[in-house]
């Protein structure tokens, strides 16, 4: 605040050769409450600056610039941000100017600013000051949360005769009044969110002084249909709504009037009532063109409709209310604004201030509390349907249901519920919205989802429902492979389980046609090339002592398996000295599902991945979330994975095949795969051929493609083929040659 007084006496601040003296003006703002005025030096340069009256220290050290003429006009502004003066502090200032040649001023503020302070701590409001201003502090209701933030607000008027506060946290909302030298309202005021009176000594329209004063909104008009200029409905308006199988009974209770504007142009009008009074009327023009009252109310059109009822119908338009009574039902409500472009891809709401496009439901929030049942039948094109989603988000997806709207007769889909009236019938409209179906919830599925995979199961229409041939008729009987599930395979090293992962991936090729992604990190390329082009063409890559003098595969056998190579395997590979991670490895299994379309992934072995788990996890807990998500990636792209992990140190093995607890990790292992394998062969001539290798399938969790048995490979490097010897659990031993692959 300025002071334009006769500045005399000495010097009390001096900068630069300048100064500012104060004499009766620091007085005068001591005397009537001004705790910071700016003293005004008018003499040739111009100059002013601001001081501390109480304490006489400059507020604003900033370069002195000259500064135009002073009119009295100036002189009464605010120095800091252009606010005017406060009336009650320019009344005192003009009073104490009038009567200074009298003597007459005793006025002190020492004492309000002391009663004010008493008053808010009385109520637990503790301020760093209490001079006029504006302060944020702890919420002595809400406490601020869990995070003890400073929520609530405190405004402090100039004339430091009343205090304003408001806690702006969503969950408390407190708010309050004081005033001081006011006999009709001594006292304090405070109302938090739940309308809750925590003490009231004031005024009955405090709160809606202070609710205007901080939100800056005027209350709400009161509308009439004679404010608005409402008229009986002509008969060419009664007209267009028969036209739309809308009759005059239903807009005579809904008290659908118009109003006429300029030009004479007819507009429909659709009061929105509130315990039978209107608080908002929304008006259909020429053309769709829509407006509401400036100032109404935000609520649902229709919202004495369904007050103290347990079901209720949302529809996306007035006229669509109206169909939806023609056809019966009276518990229906429109939204006031229409439809959004799109829905919000965020799953978190916004918090309730900020929701402003749907603050009709926040508004009308205890209509919806004792409801259990939601119908949402909005419009079926794509702004319809991000409607659906964003009133589920907001009412509960677990009570809300959705309309499907049928096919007119010409075969396209009708839009909403008048369409659906005038195109089909009262009786359509009603079976339709009876027929409505629980809105979806991500995860939650009724098996009426499933009906056709289920019937295509029981008649085995995809081919593999019981599982994929392995090439091997023997191995058929205790082990298929079926796609979309997880196959875990151990061994000792140089037990053969690579081999046999090659040899069991060109029968799939040769029999099916089956693709595959290769993330064998144990092979090199070209080795893991010469293993797989020998297994295809039966014949040696080199002329090496294996070879058993069977010539070796030609130029052209190559060129052709190098061919059958490149259109059937892929590889996973890090083209650096890193170690993929399983994240990664999925992330390049998933491209090839969708760029090849391959039906196998090889994961070999698993203690060549990276596995850098956070410190505060388990390793078996790690194991779980791994084989977790190696097992949806096989169901969600219905591929079958075939992942190996080694066997941990075995302290005392004797030559024996291990099992699947023995697996380096966890139990998890044999705990969550679909299938469980050990490969293991034979090293003791006493027990049997050396050349003889076991599958000994452990665990089969589908029962309809295998169970629990042995079968032993023999591997005969000179006419490349295999024998299986099945062993059966009872003893029994049948010999079964296996096909050449």
């Amino acid at each position: 605040m300025l002071l334009a007084g006769q500045l005399a006496s000495r010097p009390v601040y001096q900068s630069r050769g300048r100064c500012i003296t104060l004499s009766k003006s620091l007085m005068l703002a001591s005397q009537i409450g001004l705790v910071r005025c700016a003293a005004v030096l008018v003499d040739s340069s111009l100059f002013f600056d601001s001081i501390d009256l109480l304490s006489g220290k400059l507020l604003h050290d900033r370069r002195w610039s000259k500064r135009p003429p002073i009119t009295p006009a100036r002189v009464w502004k605010s120095h800091e941000r252009g606010r005017q003066f406060n009336t009650r502090c320019t009344s005192s200032f003009q009073n104490y100017a009038l009567e200074e040649s009298n003597g007459a001023v005793s006025h002190s503020v020492s004492s309000h600013e002391h009663s004010l302070q008493e008053e808010l701590e009385n109520i637990r409001i503790k301020l760093s000051d209490y001079r006029p201003g504006q302060y944020r502090t702890l919420c002595p209701w809400c406490e601020g949360g869990s995070t003890r933030e400073k929520s609530l607000s405190v405004r402090i008027s100039n004339d430091g005769l009343n205090a304003v506060f408001q806690c702006h946290r969503g969950k408390c909302g407190a708010v309050g009044f004081k005033e001081l030298f006011d006999s009709e309202s001594k006292g304090i005021n405070v109302t938090t969110k739940n309308s809750h009176v925590i003490s009231a000594s004031v005024k009955s329209d405090i709160r809606e002084k202070v609710a205007a004063r901080d939100q800056h909104k005027t209350p709400a008009p009161c509308f009439t249909a004679d404010h608005l200029g409402l008229t009986p409905l002509s008969q060419e308006v009664v007209s267009y709504f028969q036209n739309r199988c809308i009759t005059q009974d239903t807009l005579k209770r809904n008290g659908i009037m118009q109003v006429v504007k300029s030009s004479n142009q007819v507009a429909v009008a659709f009061p929105f009532k509130r315990d039978g009074k209107i608080v908002n009327c929304k008006y259909r023009g020429t053309q769709k063109r829509f407006w509401q009252e400036k100032g109404g109310e935000k609520v649902l059109y229709g919202l004495d409709d369904i007050k103290n009822v347990k079901d209720i119908i949302i529809v996306e338009g007035e006229i669509d209310k109206l169909s939806m009574e023609e056809a019966g039902f009276l518990n229906c409500v429109s939204v006031p604004d229409g439809a959004p472009p799109k829905a919000s891809p965020d799953e978190n709401l916004p918090p309730i201030q900020e929701d402003k496009k749907y603050g009709y439901l926040w508004t009308c929030k205890d209509y919806f509390e004792k409801v259990t049942r939601i119908v949402l039948a909005t419009d079926s094109d794509e702004p319809g349907l991000a409607l659906a989603e964003e009133l589920a988000r907001r009412l509960g997806r677990e009570r809300c249901w959705r309309v499907k709207w049928p096919k007119g007769e010409d075969g396209k889909q009708l839009k909403d519920a008048n369409e659906v009236l005038v195109r089909l019938g009262k009786e359509a409209l009603r079976a339709v919205v009876e027929k409505s179906e629980l809105y979806p919830i991500r995860g939650l599925f009724p098996f009426s989802n499933f009906y056709k995979e289920i019937d295509d199961y029981y008649h085995l229409r995809l081919g593999d429902e019981r599982g994929v041939s392995t090439g091997w008729l023997g191995l058929d009987e205790f082990y298929r492979v079926v796609p979309g599930e997880l196959t875990i395979i151990t061994g000792v090293p140089n037990s053969g389980k690579s081999e046999w992962i090659d040899a069991l991936m060109c029968n799939l090729n040769s029999s099916k046609s089956w693709t595959f992604a290769l993330c064998s990190m144990e092979n090199k390329v070209r080795e893991h090339a010469r293993k797989l082009l020998e297994k295809h063409l039966k014949k040696p890559f080199f002329d090496a002592p294996y070879s058993n003098s069977v010539p070796r595969m030609t130029r052209e056998d190559l060129e052709g398996g190098k061919k059958w190579l490149n259109d059937n395997f892929f590889l996973i590979r890090c083209e650096d000295n890193e170690l993929p991670s399983m994240d990664w490895v999925l992330k390049l299994a998933k491209a090839a599902v969708l760029r090849h379309g391959i039906r196998g992934l090889v994961i070999d072995p698993y203690n060549e991945l990276d596995h850098q788990r956070p410190s505060n996890q388990t390793e078996t807990e790690y194991v779980s979330q791994i084989l977790t998500k190696v097992k949806r990636f096989a169901q969600h792209h219905d591929c079958h994975v075939w992942f190996v992990a080694h066997p941990k140190q075995l302290q005392t093995w004797r030559g024996q095949a291990p099992n699947l607890y023995d697996i380096s990790g966890s139990a998890h292992f044999i705990n969550k795969c679909d299938n469980g394998l050990v490969i293991h062969r034979n090293r003791d001539s006493d027990a049997g051929p050396l050349d003889e290798v076991k599958v000994l399938v452990r665990k089969v969790r589908n029962k309809t493609a295998g169970t629990i048995g042995d079968a032993t490979l023999t591997y005969d490097r000179m006419q490349f083929q295999s024998v299986f010897e099945i062993y059966m659990s009872d003893g029994c031993l049948g010999g079964i040659n296996a096909p050449r692959f």
